[in-house]
């Protein structure tokens, strides 16, 4: 003998039933037909400096930086890292260091100018 038990839901109806008629026509009204999906928006990566502010040097790049420009102090620290990088190979060539070290010296040079302000 089977009894039934209330667990005091407000479903009324049976699982197997489907939607017909307007309960149907209004679903299918209030659902899009075509869904959009857009690309997360990702920030872009900041290289920045740690030390970005410290160091000897850095207040006078910061004023020097503000007087010209972001623009065209670029392009001169630009200048300047290459010219320096130039230095450091020719150096290399004459005490006939291999370009690993010469990729070594050039690297301690940027955490150099980093620790000094240069970079900020």
């Amino acid at each position: 003998m089977a009894t039934a038990v209330s667990l005091g839901s407000s479903f009324h109806g049976s699982w197997g039933t489907s939607m017909v008629g307007e309960d149907h026509a209004m679903l299918a009204r209030s659902v899009p037909s075509q869904v959009r999906v857009r690309k997360p928006v990702r920030s872009s990566p900041m290289m920045k400096n740690v030390n970005e502010g410290k160091g000897l040097f850095a207040p006078v790049v910061i004023v020097t930086r503000n007087i010209i420009g972001k623009k065209r102090f670029n392009q001169l620290r630009g200048k300047a890292i290459a010219l320096h990088s130039q230095v450091i190979t020719e150096f290399c060539k004459s005490i006939g260091a291999d370009s690993k070290q010469r990729q070594g010296l050039i690297r301690l040079a940027k955490k150099n100018g980093e620790r000094l302000g240069f970079l900020a």
